[in-house]
Parts: C-alpha cells; sequence; structure tokens
C-alpha cells in the first residue's frame, strides 16, 4: 500500500513516472532511423548494426521479470532511483561511443537499467491513486507509453539530420535527471519488502525463454529463419528454457509468478489483448516509415512527421475515453477501438505509389483514435478483479507480453511483406515480353528491353510496385485479424459498481 507521504504527493510523482516511462519507450524506437547514420561511424556491418537494436530489446526483455523481486528486496524508491540513474548515464555513454563494441555493451546497460520503469510505474500509480480516479491517471499514463514509439521516429530522424546520432542518446539527460530530481524529493522511501524467496530456476527458464525468443524473433529474418543454425540454436534455447519454467512453475511450492494470475480470466484476457495492440501498434509503426522511404522517396524526417497524426489521434482519445468509458463500459469502448484499429488497417491497405501524404496521416489519425481506444481500458480491466498483492506481478506479466507481441509482430510482418514481395515480383514479371506490343509502348525509353540497364531499371520498377503490392496485402490482413480478436471481449468483466471520474488537481 502507498504511504500517506506518495499519497500527498502523488501529482509530481505521477509526472516523473510519465518521464521515465516516455524515456523508456521512446529510446525504443528512436535509435531506429540512426541506424545508418550509426553504422558509418562505428564501422559496422550491415548484420552487426543490428545488434545496437537487439542487445537493448534482449537485455529488457529478460530484466524486465525480475523488477517485481528487486523492488521488494531493496525498496520501490531505491530501484526507481537506481534504475532512472542507471538508464541516464547508460544513455549518455551511448552517445560517447567510439565503435561497436562500446554502444553495444551501452545499449545492454540500458535495457537492464530501464527494463522496471514501466511495470513499476504502473503498479506505483495503481497505489497512489484513488479507484474513481483510475480511468483519467491510467489514460495519461497511457499518453506516454504510446507516444514513445509514435515520437521515436519524427525525433530522432530530426536529431540525426540537424546534430548527430549522438543526439537520440544525449537527449534522454535532461529527461532522466528531472525524473530523477522529483523522484528523490517526492517519493518515499517505503515498500520495502520482506523475505519473499526467489525461484532461481524458473528466473532462469523464463530468461532462457524469453531472450532466445527474442533472438529469433529479431535475427530470424536476416538469417532466413530456420535455415540458419544460429536461429535453430536460439529456438532450441528458448523452447528449454519454457519447458524449464513450466515444470518448475507447475511443481515448486514458491513459482516465480503466482498461480492465482492464470485464474483471473479478465486478467489473461487484457495479456491477450496487449499482445494484440503490441502488434497493432510497433508493427505498423515499424513498417510505415520503411514504406515511406523506401517506396515514396521520403525522408526520415519527413516519413516521422507524416507519422505524427497517429499522437494527434491519441491524445484525442486519451482526453475522453475515460468519460466514454464511466457511461458506455469498458467493453464497447474496446470494440470501438478493434473497429477503428481495423478501419485504419483496411485505408492503408487502399495505398498507391502516386499518393500524397494525405491518405497516410488521415490512416494515422484514424488508428491513433483506435489504440486510445484499446490501450487506457486495458489498463484498468487488468486490475479490476486482481488482488492488490498481485498487482506487481501482474504488471510485469503485461509488460512482457506487449514486448513479446510487438517483437513478434515486427518480425512476421516484415517476413510477410518479403514473402508477398517475392510473389508479387514473379507474376509481375512473367506478363513483361519483349514481343508484347503495349509493354514496349507504355515503357519509357531509358527502360529499354534490349539493353542491360534499361532491364536493371525495369527490374528495380517491377521490385516497386511487388513491394506496394504486399504491403497492401498485409496491411488488408492485419484489418481481418483485429476484427478476429472482438471475441476475446466476451471474457472480460468490467469492475463492480459505477466508476468515479474525477479531474486532476492542479
Amino acid at each position: 500500500m502507498a504511504s500517506p507521504q506518495d499519497i500527498a504527493n502523488r501529482v509530481p510523482i505521477t509526472v516523473a513516472l510519465m518521464l521515465a516511462t516516455l524515456m523508456n519507450t521512446l529510446d525504443s524506437t528512436i535509435a531506429n532511423v540512426a541506424l545508418p547514420h550509426i553504422q558509418g561511424s562505428v564501422s559496422a556491418a550491415q548484420d552487426e548494426i543490428v545488434w545496437v537494436l537487439t542487445s537493448y530489446i534482449v537485455a529488457t526483455a529478460i530484466m524486465t521479470p525480475l523488477s517485481g523481486w528487486l523492488a521488494l528486496k531493496i525498496g520501490r524508491k531505491q530501484m526507481f532511483v537506481w534504475s532512472v540513474a542507471g538508464f541516464t548515464v547508460a544513455s549518455m555513454l551511448c552517445g560517447m561511443a567510439t565503435n561497436l563494441p562500446e554502444i553495444v555493451i551501452f545499449r545492454l546497460l540500458q535495457g537492464i537499467a530501464g527494463a522496471s520503469l514501466m511495470p513499476l510505474s504502473q503498479t506505483t500509480l495503481l497505489d497512489i491513486w484513488p479507484s474513481g480516479r483510475l480511468q483519467r491517471v491510467m489514460a495519461v499514463w497511457s499518453a506516454a507509453v504510446v507516444m514513445g514509439p509514435i515520437v521515436g521516429p519524427v525525433l530522432g530522424g530530426y536529431l540525426t539530420e540537424s546534430l548527430s546520432w549522438r543526439w537520440v542518446f544525449y537527449i534522454n539527460l535532461p529527461v532522466g535527471i528531472l525524473a530523477l530530481f522529483f523522484i528523490i524529493t517526492f517519493m518515499s522511501g517505503s515498500h520495502v519488502g520482506g523475505e519473499r524467496p526467489f525461484d532461481f530456476l524458473g528466473f532462469a527458464g523464463l530468461a532462457l525463454f524469453i531472450g532466445g525468443f527474442q533472438l529469433v524473433v529479431d535475427r530470424g529474418p536476416g538469417r532466413d529463419w530456420f535455415d540458419s543454425a544460429e536461429v535453430w540454436t536460439e529456438a532450441l534455447l528458448s523452447g528449454g528454457g519454457l519447458y524449464v519454467f513450466i515444470v518448475q512453475s507447475m511443481t515448486t511450492r514458491h513459482p516465480f509468478f503466482a498461480g492465482a494470475l492464470l485464474r483471473d480470466r479478465n486478467f489473461i484476457a487484457t495479456v491477450m489483448f496487449n499482445m494484440v495492440t503490441g502488434i497493432l501498434l510497433f508493427a505498423t509503426s515499424a513498417m510505415l516509415p520503411s514504406f515511406m522511404q523506401n517506396l515514396l522517396g521520403y525522408s526520415a524526417l519527413q516519413s516521422g512527421v507524416a507519422s505524427m497524426t497517429r499522437g494527434v489521434g491519441a491524445f484525442l482519445s486519451f482526453i475522453f475515453i475515460p468519460f466514454l468509458v464511466s457511461r458506455v463500459g469498458a467493453r464497447p469502448v474496446l470494440l470501438l477501438g478493434l473497429c477503428l484499429s481495423a478501419s485504419a488497417l483496411w485505408q492503408m491497405s487502399r495505398f498507391d505509389l502516386s499518393m500524397t501524404a494525405g491518405p497516410i496521416m488521415v490512416a494515422g489519425l484514424v488508428q491513433g483514435l483506435g489504440m486510445g481506444c484499446l490501450f487506457s481500458p486495458l489498463q484498468v480491466l487488468a486490475y479490476a478483479t486482481l488482488p492488490p498483492q498481485l498487482r506487481g506481478e501482474g504488471a510485469v506479466v503485461s509488460t512482457i507480453a506487449r514486448s513479446l507481441g510487438s517483437s513478434a509482430g515486427i518480425s512476421m510482418i516484415q517476413a510477410l511483406v518479403i514473402h508477398k514481395t517475392e510473389v508479387a515480383h514473379t507474376v509481375l514479371a512473367a506478363h513483361i515480353t519483349v514481343t508484347d506490343p503495349v509493354v514496349k509502348w507504355a515503357l519509357p525509353s531509358f527502360m529499354s528491353l534490349t539493353s542491360p540497364t534499361g532491364l536493371r531499371l525495369l527490374d528495380l520498377e517491377v521490385t516497386r510496385q511487388a513491394a506496394m503490392i504486399a504491403y497492401d496485402v498485409v496491411f488488408s490482413g492485419m484489418a481481418v485479424a483485429t476484427i478476429l480478436a472482438a471475441p476475446v471481449l466476451l471474457i472480460l468483466r468490467s469492475p463492480k459498481g459505477p466508476v468515479e471520474l474525477e479531474v486532476l488537481p492542479d
């Protein structure tokens, strides 16, 4: 339970938690657009530079399950102080790195330090705010979670083009210092927990499963999946870790996660939805900048600006969703979020190579509205029927599910785009013949079918058209998958009694 000091200072504590969460989620995507610049600066090969991203993801995934136990042992305030300070220092070191091993090690430290920020922030907010205000508070906190991946590419592109890639890491310094000041000043030193047994074998199995899974989905597309011995090794290690974790959880007296979590249908349903929202948000956010830069010729900054409407839609949702939930309930709002998200994806399936940025911005706005309808109610429903003593573990499990869903979604979607591009290229190329008069008439002069240069240019254009077809097919498939997630709503139960909504104090 929260101390009187934390309850009295809940507004500045909430500000600190939002800053820490935004810093953490922002860093998961801000480095993506700067990756080519980092590669040239540290003289890394294409298959080596991806470890700048992989090291951060794997470290975060492995350390997230440990965050709740560590907070219990050393105290929540101490955990926040060490996490925010460690993340800020590691960010500074990333910006100062001069070679690939250095930046990979510092990104690893970033992931280790930042893993606890999201689940602990969520648990703290649930403790310091009364249930009547949770809808509004969780909406505000959700804005920080959702805005990080949305603003990241824009901010990263601007900093990289205007200053240098090092500033995508230096930008964390003022945010981290401000968050650290608020935490030290306003948060009490309570919440030091007792003697909870630690399941080392269960944690080892879970860490091996998560780390191996993250490596499979992250490295698989670039290694031709299971044609690679590396991917097979990572998959076998991941499967072995999962087996150890399940057996240990079923046989030990004190498992790593309480079995009561699996018996709460609300919590299980929201975990499933967290995986869906992870795929919707992160996979689309990862696909669209690549689509705009590679097929439409946008710069990193231009593609980021075109994606900004998704953030506008999310913010509009976070303003109105608490009032909407109080009047019609959480499940109808979640259904509205699914419909809006599916509608946005269906609009994206109608994209073409001759369009302006308008359709991208409209679809992004609709998707942002949909994501706001999904994300905020889930954070309240997840704990509506969960005992308070299980909130910490529940927040950790929800974070892991969202992380695994987003990682798997990004890799699967990218693999699908590559596969569909190859299929479409084969079909299109089969209809182009030298003797076809229509082809001769339609092709520009520099794409002559009788010269090697012309054939290469023609092949590039066919590949471009095939990629556009692939994106449209994948977007339409994601729209259908979003609608198919609707039956999960039948499992959810709304909290008993009316939901009181109060405006946050100034």
